[in-house]
């Protein structure tokens, strides 16, 4: 449900104004050292080169090339107090709102924070962009012949994430002239939606010198005892100065930290240890089990009220329906777009409230085509009863939506789809509920007994101890916590022992009851703002009750903390979401495998096997609109952006994880930001066009996937060649291999491949062409990739 602008909302105070700059005089930078960036959706909210403002006499500047609409901000890489900008341009607040604007060519942004009020200034630009400033270096030779790669098994082994009582050896190389190197560890503190990042000394181990005269080997080992996110880097003294080899700088989509591990980088020492980049070392719990049906999963991703109307007389009626003190709105018309508020599409002003027809009943209509098309789970956002179309405001935990059914209706689901070997995997929040709610009462639609009946705080409820209250406001907006600001979504009180039993603890809590019912396991809503120890209690019930129902979190930064074997199985992947968009969009495959590599070496290989990765959600604009074409009728782009589907679609089904297909993709549905993401299904019933062309391949690609176990459970390594448009994997389970290779020019490539020893001289045979490939007697593999597009070859069975 988190949006992008609610990704990086940080919880920070305010602090006071800065210094006013006397007329025409220059002065130091009011932050010091530290550098500002624009950050925001065009950007996954991340601090990039290619963003960072200058320090210009007694302003900031920066010159940028963007389009189309954005969200943004302005703060440093660590979102601190005092650096973390947004609101209205022209008077700027600290942790203010994100800015929007929509772009088009080359803009000069001027950030002046002198005075009371801060001001961002931006205007057209029509000369040529500046050259960033370049990246501080070392010019020490010896600093410079510093290496460490933790993907090489000579740096470091055993590999990756390990298990609790582990022994990890590192190795680092160097020219002589290295006086003393020290391997520094420290353990990882990272809470809520990463507003908390901090590491805590754990030890310092001196390394052993090995030398052969020309070259140096630096050696140490650590065990590490308990389960835990930890910090690593290096410290050098070199010449009486000291250096610190850590972690490269790559951006790590939607994630704080910066470094994607594998070869770092030799800077100085900063002044400030959290300002060194660590590599990090994941240690889960040696009993961590994933449920093993989770590695061959393809799910199909729903918005239930926009699949499929299977029974309009649960339909919601305006004048009869209530949308809090409101009413409801119902389309007419099932391919209408969803209404925007202040669109000008003649809605009402308020979001969330129009309506089209979906439910149960049409997901149970359509079961066979979502098996036909290669899925084998379900997984559905809310279906608890709620006042809004997307159901993540609950307004009663224990029932089905009127407007999608009943209970009865959601067991039939379950039980129809069991019979065709499909899973169901709902989705719900423990962290926030609707205002509209038998919990919260704000409207008084329910009977009385609610926290907040009638916007007046009610102390003798049950519900009261689910909620934080501020009694000294008069003012109802003000005597509550919404979710991130939301008042739409009180923000539950999770340390609250009322709402734990009934959420996990009790006999007939929450999660037990839907398992009881027929759901495989859970997707839980913005786990990043649930603690930790809520979470783990959580898991404990749920396998408790069912050991083999499968957790998946939605995180959208790198989720090595939740995947220790005490909180959650998996996680909504949209690391590899952006890294696969962007890479079949034509980015340089070099940049942005290394993110996919970061979490082959960080999560435990159970999860990674069992990583729900996205290509379109609910909450991001889907792939198509990605790939360039925004409904506009472009028919030369909507065929460009459809190829580059079917390869983002190639690599996601060739690939370690669950591939996710979220409704209508597979039918050329498009769509910008929500609300438009959540356009209806195209039944060719209700007067649609699905692409049926288009359907067969993705039915192909499935089909390739369900037949080929190596695809889904075979090992992987580092990439066999890897270049700015070609990737090339090689894939083993047991004596059957893979060679997987995507090309994403527009051109055709032909690369030289170096295959595994054990398929010299091995015939190999594509899976979707069948044609053969031979791999020489020396090992060596040419392909000719078509453009945007690739290659399954399969090993013969021996």
């Amino acid at each position: 449900m988190q949006k992008t602008l609610l990704l990086l909302v940080a919880a920070m105070a305010a602090t006071a104004a800065l210094p006013a700059t006397a007329a025409g005089a220059c002065r130091p930078s009011p932050l010091g050292q530290r550098d500002l960036f624009l950050r925001g959706s065009f950007n996954g909210w991340s601090a990039e080169e290619a963003q960072r403002f200058a320090y210009v006499c007694d302003r900031y500047e920066l010159h940028l090339k963007l389009a189309g609409e954005h969200q943004f901000k302005i703060g440093d890489e660590d979102w601190s107090p005092d650096a973390d900008f947004g609101g209205k341009p022209a008077q700027l607040q600290l942790k203010g709102p994100a800015m929007s604007q929509r772009f088009k060519g080359g803009y000069q942004l001027t950030l002046r924070l002198e005075g009371a009020a801060p001001s961002l200034q931006i205007q057209p630009f029509a000369g040529k962009l500046p050259a960033p400033k370049p990246l501080p270096g070392v010019s020490n030779a010896v600093a410079r012949s510093l290496r460490f790669d933790s993907r090489s098994i000579a740096d470091k082994q055993p590999f990756g994430a390990v298990t609790a009582g582990s022994e990890v050896s590192f190795a680092l190389s160097a020219l002589p002239g290295v006086e003393q190197l020290d391997l520094v560890l420290a353990k990882r503190r990272l809470e809520g939606n990463q507003e908390v990042l901090e590491y805590q000394p754990l030890t310092r181990i001196a390394m052993a010198r090995h030398s052969d005269g020309k070259h140096e080997r630096w050696t140490a080992s650590h065990r590490f005892a308990e389960p835990a996110v930890y910090g690593y880097h290096f410290e050098a003294r070199i010449a009486g100065q000291t250096y610190v080899y850590g972690n490269n700088r790559d951006k790590v989509f939607w994630t704080r930290e910066k470094g994607t591990m594998g070869v770092g980088i030799a800077e100085d020492k900063p002044t400030e240890d959290k300002r060194i980049r660590r590599y990090r070392q994941t240690v889960y719990a040696a009993d961590f089990k994933v449920p093993d049906w989770a590695r061959d999963l393809v799910y199909y991703y729903i918005f239930p009220e926009r699949f499929r109307n299977g029974d309009r007389r649960n339909d919601p009626q305006p004048g009869r329906d209530r949308y809090h003190d409101k009413t409801v709105e119902l389309h007419k018309n099932w391919l209408d777009k969803p209404w925007k508020p202040g669109s000008g599409d003649g809605s009402d002003v308020l979001p969330n409230n129009d309506f089209f027809g979906g439910d149960l009943a049409g997901i149970i209509e359509k079961l066979d085509y979502i098996k036909a098309l290669g899925a084998n789970a379900i997984y559905m956002t809310p279906v608890f009863r709620a006042a809004s179309n997307h159901k993540y405001d609950t307004g009663d935990y224990t029932q089905i939506d009127p407007a999608f059914g009943t209970n009865a209706d959601f067991e039939r689901l379950c039980a129809e789809a069991a019979r065709r070997g499909i899973r169901v995997i709902p989705d719900t929040s423990l962290n926030h509920v609707g205002q509209d709610s038998p919990y919260f009462n704000r409207f008084s639609n329910y009977k009385a007994g609610g926290a907040f009946d009638g916007a007046k705080i009610n102390a003798t409820s049950p519900y009261a101890s689910w909620f934080t209250f501020d009694t000294k406001q008069t003012e109802p907006d003000k005597q509550y916590k919404g979710w991130v600001g939301v008042l739409d979504l009180p923000e539950i009180n999770k340390a609250s022992p009322a709402f734990r039993a009934f959420a996990y603890g009790d006999k007939d809590s929450v999660m037990k009851q839907w398992l009881d019912r027929g759901a495989a396991g859970w997707r839980m809503d913005v786990a990043p703002w649930v603690p930790d120890d809520f979470w783990r209690e959580w898991r404990k019930a749920i396998k408790a009750h069912r050991p083999d129902a499968l957790t998946v979190a939605e995180t959208w930064f790198d989720a090595s903390k939740y995947l220790l074997g005490d909180t959650f199985d998996s996680t909504m992947n949209y690391i590899f979401r952006n890294a696969l968009l962007e890479y079949a969009a034509g980015g340089d495959a070099r940049k942005l495998y290394a993110n996919i590599e970061l979490m082959r070496e960080a999560y435990p290989p159970q999860t990674f096997y069992a990583l729900m990765n996205l290509l379109s959600t609910h909450d991001q604009a889907r792939a198509l609109h990605h790939f360039g074409y925004h409904d506009d009728g472009n028919q030369a782009k909507l065929r460009e952006a459809k190829l580059r589907l079917k390869l983002a679609v190639l690599f996601q089904m060739s690939f370690p994880g669950s591939p996710t297909i979220y409704y209508g993709d597979e039918v050329g549905l498009a769509g910008g930001d929500d609300p438009f993401n959540r356009a209806t299904y195209p039944w060719a019933d209700e007067g649609g066009k699905p692409d049926e062309t288009l359907l067969a391949d993705f039915k192909r690609l499935t089909a390739m996937r369900n037949e080929h176990a190596v695809l889904r459970h075979g090992s992987i390594s580092a990439p066999i060649h890897l270049d700015a448009n070609v990737i090339a994997l090689a894939r083993q389970d047991g004596e059957r291999w893979a060679v997987t290779a995507t090309n994403n020019a527009n051109t055709a490539r032909t690369v030289k491949l170096a295959a595994p020893a054990a398929l010299r001289g091995k015939q190999l045979r594509d899976a979707l062409s069948n044609k053969p490939f031979q791999v020489g007697a020396d090992g060596r593999l040419t392909l000719t990739l078509p453009p945007l597009s690739g290659a399954v070859l399969i090993s013969s069975a021996p």
